[in-house]
């Protein structure tokens, strides 16, 4: 179930640590580390947490958490747990019973007495930025852009891809393929060279609403046809291209929905998405310098999983400066037996 690696001894080693999750669309991490965020043990599950009608399922998120962490401890030598943070996709709209369970359930299993709970937006976020203003773009299959002035948290897309989720892989897939069948159909807006990339990876073009439409795992089906937008692009497709630029404009126009003002804001860039290249980042830096050109883009320092670690680290130390939401990021104390 488990597959991981331990940090090895070293001067940083003790008996506390604290508990750092990041439980997301491509499944479940889990990091022991000491309270600097030396990683002293790290495992995964491929397997994503349950959501069912009560939302983000408690029972199955514990029944994957609790094997990884007794083997994390074990490993690590840890005995005391002073802090867990858990980040959580879903966590802001299906969140209500991971809330209302999680910290008393980590507390049974580890007596961990402080957990904080956090959208992944949130670990995201953190790991970029950490505790600095600023916002933060998180794109995949996905989009969503969060920020903060360190005294309230705003949020803009990441409704989904029927409703949202605007320049994200699953948003340039559906584009992608959309041109792609206006060239089957001979409509303006077409493009030959999408058209023979779609049918190579999903076969005549005639069939391709019957084997995208009855999928469960739409967005990541249509995300997966995004990286030939970006080889189109690359190869002077003006459709492309224009897919791409309006992309990157979608990005930063919901940056901006975000971004604190005054000051000396950060915006980072963060996810898989971005691994296209320069067909994307070009665009995105132009589209930037127009939108937000007194705003400082700096590199994500870590991914959503340092985040939490961050978190988890800054929350033992007495020391977390970000702001609560009941939505968001709450922190919760249990009592010890």
């Amino acid at each position: 179930m488990t597959d991981g690696a331990s940090g090895g001894p070293g001067p940083d080693r003790g008996t506390d640590g604290v508990l750092a999750v990041d439980s997301g669309g491509s499944g479940l991490r889990v990091v022991v580390a000491t309270g600097h965020g030396t990683v002293l043990a790290q495992h995964e599950s491929p397997e994503p947490v349950r959501t069912g009608a009560r939302g983000i399922d408690p029972g199955h998120l514990m029944e994957q958490l609790v094997p990884m962490v007794r083997v994390s401890l074990a490993e690590s030598g840890v005995t005391e747990l002073r802090a867990a943070a858990v980040g959580a996709a879903g966590l802001a709209t299906l969140g209500d019973a991971l809330r209302a369970e999680l910290p008393a359930a980590l507390g049974r299993e580890f007596g961990v007495r402080t957990v904080a709970l956090a959208a992944d937006a949130v670990t995201a976020y953190t790991g970029a930025l950490g505790a600095h203003p600023g916002a933060v773009v998180a794109a995949g299959t996905g989009l969503i852009a969060v920020g903060t002035d360190l005294t309230r948290w705003s949020r803009a897309d990441g409704w989904g891809h029927l409703l949202g989720d605007c320049g994200s892989g699953a948003w340039i897939g559906r584009a992608g393929l959309e041109a792609a069948l206006r060239a089957y159909d001979g409509r303006p807006g077409g493009s030959a060279g999408l058209l023979a990339r779609a049918e190579k990876l999903f076969g005549p073009a005639s069939g391709l609403p019957g084997r995208v439409y009855p999928r469960s795992d739409r967005p990541a089906v249509l995300a997966s046809f995004a990286p030939e937008v970006a080889a189109c692009a690359e190869q002077h497709d003006p459709v492309a291209t224009g897919i791409l630029r309006t992309a990157a404009r979608h990005m930063v126009e919901s940056a901006a929905a975000v971004c604190p003002t005054g000051g000396d804001p950060r915006i980072a860039f963060t996810g898989g998405l971005f691994k296209m290249g320069e067909p994307l980042l070009v665009p995105l830096a132009e589209e930037l310098a127009s939108v937000l050109p007194s705003a400082r883009r700096v590199p994500a320092a870590g991914d959503p999983l340092a985040g939490a670690m961050r978190i988890a680290a800054d929350l033992a130390a007495g020391a977390l400066t970000l702001p609560g939401d009941a939505a968001m990021l709450s922190v919760v104390t249990t009592p010890g037996e």
